[in-house]
């Protein structure tokens, strides 16, 4: 058989023939399926081993301490004859694989030929094709789970144990640094117990994805985001665990713990990293500094591991089998996801080439499976990432809109006449000097003569036609439920109006490119969305204040959406799509004016039978914004509630009520209680003013149809369980 060695002296690395182990009493012969690196504790073997022999001394002064001592008791001679030969030997690599049993040995009743199990141990779950694993080291895969996803086991075993020695409570808040595999890992885990979490690292791709599986706040631990989220979350008190997941030899992750946990906090060593403890720092706080040992109770101990002697449970309730089980089941049951974690998966027989582009830097990566030859391999083939068109906006020649006069009013003409209308932006218009509402179209006869007679229109039909041809009328506002969006829009286009649609602008992909055909095909490009959060007075006020940036942003948005009544046509989603397809551009729209880029992918998750939603959009720049769509949240809490957070200033939306910067100046707006602008009328106003004057139009048709797209890639993102790639058309 083969399996992966390396040559400590040399640093060579290896793919070797070797024979088959056998299969003793009290353990299993399983042929590995897949078998998962440890980018973190398999990468620094290699490394060291690829030092001088001074840099190798330096990097273990541990195993030097050995040396001296031996040097002491036998000779220097016969140390260094020792010394050398331990060096000059092939190692094994690998602990964390899943295999099929392919001969089961004395004494072994919990499984069978052909079950699937995760394996566990430096010395038993190598990358090799065949392992003997005793009964302590592996345990039965749950049904559905997918070997490359049970690979996993033994990191998950680390991580779980580095929480469990944290003792999370409900409704506590932790702090995780460094989020490498295991980092990702304990958020997941954490997030599962109810815990909130804020992430440190100085890669903004692993924030992002820290961020996705379910982590409140991430940011670099060098940068002021990660402190203001600590002191958001705990009202100033800091954090109550704190998990050193982080390997190197800085000592930044010990001092960030010191500085942000509260008192009598806990801080938990996973990761391999400098614990030169500030002293005063970690006594003022009375700091309980735990160390986690490996997979759990059981590591370490050879008649655990080798003679297969257990723990009774009622005195130790989580050993390291036991904890490989409820890894494996938490995964099985979408409580914590591997898949986003895994960046390659490469052949055995390039695990050589593959240990040297990931030292080399060229493949970055937080966990890599090697699939072994005549296992899973179909399930293991590599779907392309999904995508979305975002199409281009292709004009025709047109004739230029012509400048009205000052008294001349804008003749505008409503296709729907529903409670947003009503209520939203008829009130507006009819209050709005040089605005005439010439006619409004409506479904039922009596609905519109109850517009007519409320609003003051010069007159009512069901006739559309009548309206798309008539050539006083400047304007078309369609406000209709959220299937007839996009052809209704379409039609009004080509009949050369002026178009302001209420969101959505399209439901499906091909919707929006017929919108898009329309534009082309009649040169008539004067389209707005009603995406109105973008102009009201408040927000517009603190993102003047905030200024520009310089570095990329953390953008957080909980819409508390609530109930929908019994009822309601919201509910139809067969025809009218999900509500968040109707109403979640709003959110995106705002986001991307807040950064001034439109988005380049999307991440969705929501619980399995949940109408919640938590979608991560991600920037040019390296810019996040996260958007927490909740159907369960308290009727009583407010609606919208934003944070931006760069450059070490903050800023903060509550509800269009009140809002302040946080910076070099602090600036709060004055309350205002019964005032909850979000913009309707400014928007109104820029639009009659594009109409009146012939210019520009409130908002580039390019940022409307990229905020379309990408809230059509929530559902993709939702279906595919994957980031959405937001493909823009040449």
């Amino acid at each position: 058989m083969k399996q992966v060695v390396q040559n400590y002296k040399s640093g060579e690395l290896a793919v070797l023939d070797v024979p088959v182990p056998g299969c003793k009493p009290g353990g299993v012969l399983v042929r590995s399926a897949y078998s998962l690196i440890s980018t973190g504790t398999e990468l620094m073997k290699v490394s060291e081993a690829g030092m001088s022999m001074l840099g190798k001394a330096r990097s273990r002064p541990d195993q030097v301490a050995k040396v001296m001592q031996s040097v002491a008791t036998n000779g220097l001679p016969a140390t260094y004859r020792k010394v050398m030969g331990k060096l000059d030997s092939y190692t094994p690599l690998g602990y964390s694989l899943c295999g099929v049993v392919e001969q089961v040995g004395a004494g072994i009743d919990d499984v069978k030929v052909g079950d699937l199990v995760a394996c566990a141990g430096n010395e038993h779950a190598l990358h090799a094709e065949l392992n003997w694993v005793p009964k302590n080291l592996y345990a039965p895969v749950p049904d559905g789970l997918a070997p490359q996803h049970a690979a996993f086991g033994t990191v998950g075993s680390i991580a779980m144990q580095g929480v469990r020695q944290g003792e999370p409570q409900l409704g506590e808040v932790a702090l995780v640094i460094g989020l490498g595999l295991i980092g990702q890992l304990v958020v997941q885990l954490l997030t599962a117990a109810g815990v909130r979490v804020v992430g440190a690292d100085p890669d903004p791709a692993r924030c992002e994805l820290a961020e996705r599986l379910g982590a409140a706040a991430c940011g670099d631990p060098a940068s002021a985001a990660v402190e203001s989220a600590v002191a958001e979350l705990t009202d100033g008190h800091g954090v109550d665990q704190v998990f050193l997941a982080a390997g190197g030899g800085s000592n930044q992750p010990v001092e960030l713990a010191a500085r942000l946990a509260r008192d009598r906090g806990r801080v938990v060593d996973i990761g391999k990293c400098r614990l030169d403890l500030p002293w005063n720092a970690y006594y003022e706080k009375e700091l309980d500094v735990r160390f986690s040992r490996s997979y759990g109770p059981g590591r370490y101990d050879p008649s655990y591991e080798l003679e297969g002697r257990d723990y009774p449970i009622g005195y130790v309730r989580w050993t390291e089998r036991r904890n490989l089980a409820c890894f494996l089941d938490l995964v099985a049951r979408g409580r914590v996801d591997v898949d986003p974690l895994v960046s390659h998966i490469a052949d055995f027989d390039d695990a050589v080439e593959t240990y040297r582009r990931l030292k080399d830097g060229e493949l970055k990566a937080v966990a890599v499976l090697f699939r072994y030859p005549g296992q899973a391999e179909e399930a293991a083939e590599e779907t392309p990432a999904p995508t979305v068109a975002v199409p281009a906006v292709r004009r025709a020649e047109r004739t230029a809109t012509p400048a009205r006069s000052a008294k001349t009013p804008v003749r505008l003409a409503f296709v729907g006449a529903g409670n947003y209308a009503t209520s939203m932006l008829l009130p507006h218009l009819t209050r709005r000097e040089g605005v005439e509402l010439s006619t409004v179209v409506t479904t039922t006869a009596l609905s519109g003569a109850n517009a007519q007679r409320k609003f003051g229109f010069a007159q009512a039909t069901t006739d559309l036609d009548a309206v798309l041809g008539d050539k006083s009328i400047d304007a078309v506002f369609v406000v209709t439920r959220h299937s007839s969006h996009a052809e209704l829009t379409r039609q009004a286009l080509l009949a050369g109006k002026t178009v302001f649609v209420e969101k959505p602008l399209a439901l499906t992909e091909d919707e929006l490119a017929g919108v898009l055909a329309a534009v082309e095909e009649s040169g008539n490009d004067r389209l707005q969305v009603g995406f109105n959060r973008r102009f009201a007075p408040l927000l517009q006020e603190a993102k003047e204040r905030f200024g520009a940036r310089t570095g990329p942003a953390n953008l957080r948005y909980l819409v508390n959406a609530g109930k929908l009544q019994h009822g309601s046509w919201y509910l139809q989603q067969d025809a009218e799509g999900s509500r968040f397809a109707g109403e979640g551009g709003h959110f995106i729209d705002t986001a991307s004016w807040l950064l001034d880029a439109d988005p380049v992918s999307v991440y969705a998750s929501a619980a399995p039978g949940n109408e919640d939603l938590q979608v991560v959009l991600r920037y040019p720049d390296g810019s996040t914004a996260t958007i927490a769509y909740v159907t369960t949240g308290a009727p009583g809490f407010p609606k919208e509630t934003l944070d931006l957070v760069a450059d070490g200033k903050v800023l903060r939306l509550d509800d269009f009520v009140r809002a302040s910067v946080y910076g070099r100046k602090k600036w709060v707006s004055s309350r205002l209680p019964k005032a909850r602008d979000k913009g309707q009328n400014a928007e109104l106003a820029a639009f009659i003013k594009a109409v009146r004057t012939g210019g520009p139009m409130p908002v580039p048709l390019e940022s409307l149809v990229a905020t379309t797209a990408a809230t059509l890639a929530v559902h993709t993102g939702l279906a595919g369980g994957a980031p959405v790639t937001l493909a823009r058309t040449p």
